[in-house]
């Protein structure tokens, strides 16, 4: 019997003594403790991570700034379509000038030439 009395009280004071970590165990000051703990591991790759992530938001909104920008000079080249068209338009008309004004300079040198050359002959006919 004794045997067993002191079996109980052993496991009494098992039970008293593993209560009594778990509540030093789960203290509130333990608890914060574990909490800092745990912060100040994570705290480092959680800085790093929204660095990482400011830098892509960086870049991304670089990216879609050029396209955009691309976007519209796309679109205001397809607008300017109809100004190439007057452009093409007045190219042809100055080209078509400048053949005719060439055309009539050189039927006027011709005709200045040959103006030219029958004075020519006038006057050595003459004086001989």
């Amino acid at each position: 019997m004794e045997d067993q009395e002191m079996q109980l009280k052993v496991r009494r004071v098992s039970d008293k003594f593993t209560e009594s970590m778990y509540v030093l165990a789960n203290e509130p000051s333990v608890a914060l403790y574990r909490l800092q703990e745990h912060v100040r591991r994570s705290l480092p790759e959680l800085v790093q991570h929204k660095t990482d992530m400011q830098s892509w938001e960086e870049q991304s909104q670089g990216a879609i700034y050029t396209v955009e920008y691309a976007c519209s000079a796309v679109k205001s080249m397809t607008n300017s379509s109809m100004y190439f068209k007057n452009i093409d338009g007045l190219l042809r008309q100055a080209i078509s000038i400048k053949e005719q004004v060439s055309s009539s300079q050189g039927r006027r040198k011709r005709t200045i030439d040959s103006g030219i050359q029958k004075e020519g002959g006038e006057k050595h006919s003459a004086g001989m």
